[in-house]
Protein backbone atom coordinates (compact mmCIF):
# COMPACT_ATOMS: atom_id res chain seq x y z
CA UNK A 1 0.00 0.00 0.00
CA UNK A 2 1.34 3.41 -0.77
CA UNK A 3 1.26 6.59 0.80
CA UNK A 4 -0.25 9.51 -0.29
CA UNK A 5 2.06 12.33 -1.45
CA UNK A 6 1.16 16.40 -1.10
CA UNK A 7 -1.19 17.92 -3.29
CA UNK A 8 0.04 18.51 -6.77
CA UNK A 9 1.24 22.12 -7.50
CA UNK A 10 2.12 23.37 -10.51
CA UNK A 11 5.45 23.28 -11.81
CA UNK A 12 5.26 27.36 -12.31
CA UNK A 13 4.42 27.80 -8.79
CA UNK A 14 6.84 25.74 -7.53
CA UNK A 15 10.24 24.67 -9.17
CA UNK A 16 10.69 27.06 -11.67
CA UNK A 17 11.41 29.46 -8.80
CA UNK A 18 14.26 27.90 -7.30
CA UNK A 19 17.56 28.47 -8.52
CA UNK A 20 19.49 25.09 -7.54
CA UNK A 21 22.72 24.84 -8.93
CA UNK A 22 26.12 22.85 -8.38
CA UNK A 23 28.84 23.16 -6.11
CA UNK A 24 32.14 22.82 -4.99
CA UNK A 25 32.61 22.60 -1.23
CA UNK A 26 35.89 24.36 -0.92
CA UNK A 27 36.57 23.80 2.62
CA UNK A 28 34.94 22.15 5.95
CA UNK A 29 34.91 22.65 9.50
CA UNK A 30 33.09 20.78 12.50
CA UNK A 31 31.37 23.87 13.98
CA UNK A 32 30.88 23.05 17.90
CA UNK A 33 28.46 26.58 18.67
CA UNK A 34 25.42 24.57 16.68
CA UNK A 35 22.46 22.75 19.09
CA UNK A 36 23.84 19.39 17.39
CA UNK A 37 27.36 18.58 15.12
CA UNK A 38 27.32 20.27 12.55
CA UNK A 39 29.62 21.36 9.52
CA UNK A 40 30.53 24.80 8.19
CA UNK A 41 31.08 24.20 4.48
CA UNK A 42 32.25 26.93 2.23
CA UNK A 43 30.96 26.23 -1.46
CA UNK A 44 31.84 27.51 -4.68
CA UNK A 45 28.96 28.23 -6.99
CA UNK A 46 31.31 29.54 -10.03
CA UNK A 47 30.12 32.41 -11.35
CA UNK A 48 27.59 32.25 -8.35
CA UNK A 49 30.19 33.24 -6.17
CA UNK A 50 31.23 31.36 -2.69
CA UNK A 51 28.38 30.75 0.24
CA UNK A 52 28.94 28.86 3.58
CA UNK A 53 26.18 26.86 4.20
CA UNK A 54 26.25 24.56 7.88
CA UNK A 55 24.51 20.97 7.35
CA UNK A 56 24.23 17.90 9.85
CA UNK A 57 26.48 16.10 6.81
CA UNK A 58 28.73 14.68 9.69
CA UNK A 59 28.38 11.13 9.27
CA UNK A 60 30.70 11.56 6.31
CA UNK A 61 34.53 11.93 7.25
CA UNK A 62 35.63 15.66 6.66
CA UNK A 63 38.02 14.43 3.77
CA UNK A 64 34.95 13.07 2.06
CA UNK A 65 33.04 15.90 1.94
CA UNK A 66 35.82 18.36 0.93
CA UNK A 67 36.08 19.10 -3.07
CA UNK A 68 32.48 17.31 -3.66
CA UNK A 69 30.44 18.47 -5.37
CA UNK A 70 26.67 19.73 -3.98
CA UNK A 71 23.72 20.90 -4.95
CA UNK A 72 22.36 23.85 -3.22
CA UNK A 73 19.20 26.38 -3.26
CA UNK A 74 20.66 29.82 -4.40
CA UNK A 75 17.47 32.06 -3.12
CA UNK A 76 16.50 30.86 -0.45
CA UNK A 77 16.64 33.47 2.18
CA UNK A 78 19.43 33.04 5.07
CA UNK A 79 19.14 30.58 8.13
CA UNK A 80 20.09 31.21 11.44
CA UNK A 81 21.13 28.30 13.30
CA UNK A 82 21.65 28.91 16.58
CA UNK A 83 24.32 31.64 16.59
CA UNK A 84 25.10 30.79 12.95
CA UNK A 85 23.80 32.27 9.75
CA UNK A 86 23.51 29.43 6.66
CA UNK A 87 23.52 31.14 3.39
CA UNK A 88 22.86 28.41 0.86
CA UNK A 89 20.67 25.33 1.52
CA UNK A 90 22.58 22.31 0.39
CA UNK A 91 20.26 19.63 -0.24
CA UNK A 92 20.00 16.07 1.40
CA UNK A 93 18.15 13.14 2.39
CA UNK A 94 18.25 11.20 6.08
CA UNK A 95 21.28 9.02 6.54
CA UNK A 96 20.91 5.76 6.76
CA UNK A 97 19.83 4.32 10.70
CA UNK A 98 20.98 7.96 11.74
CA UNK A 99 19.47 10.33 14.19
CA UNK A 100 16.36 12.19 12.72
CA UNK A 101 17.92 15.59 10.85
CA UNK A 102 21.80 13.92 10.11
CA UNK A 103 21.67 13.47 5.69
CA UNK A 104 23.82 12.42 2.99
CA UNK A 105 24.26 14.93 0.13
CA UNK A 106 22.27 14.77 -2.90
CA UNK A 107 24.90 14.80 -5.59
CA UNK A 108 25.54 14.82 -9.46
CA UNK A 109 26.86 11.65 -10.56
CA UNK A 110 29.05 12.38 -12.87
CA UNK A 111 31.64 15.61 -12.57
CA UNK A 112 29.12 18.55 -13.57
CA UNK A 113 30.05 21.93 -14.19
CA UNK A 114 30.28 24.27 -11.26
CA UNK A 115 27.43 26.71 -11.37
CA UNK A 116 25.28 24.35 -13.58
CA UNK A 117 21.22 24.32 -12.55
CA UNK A 118 19.15 21.92 -11.82
CA UNK A 119 16.34 21.13 -13.98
Amino acid sequence: MSKETKPVISYEDSFEKLDIRVGRVISVDLETETFKPTYKMSVDFGKFGKRISYGRFTQHPVEEVKDRLVLGVLNFEPRQMGPVTSEVLILGVQYPKAESGEATFVSPAVNAKVGSKLF
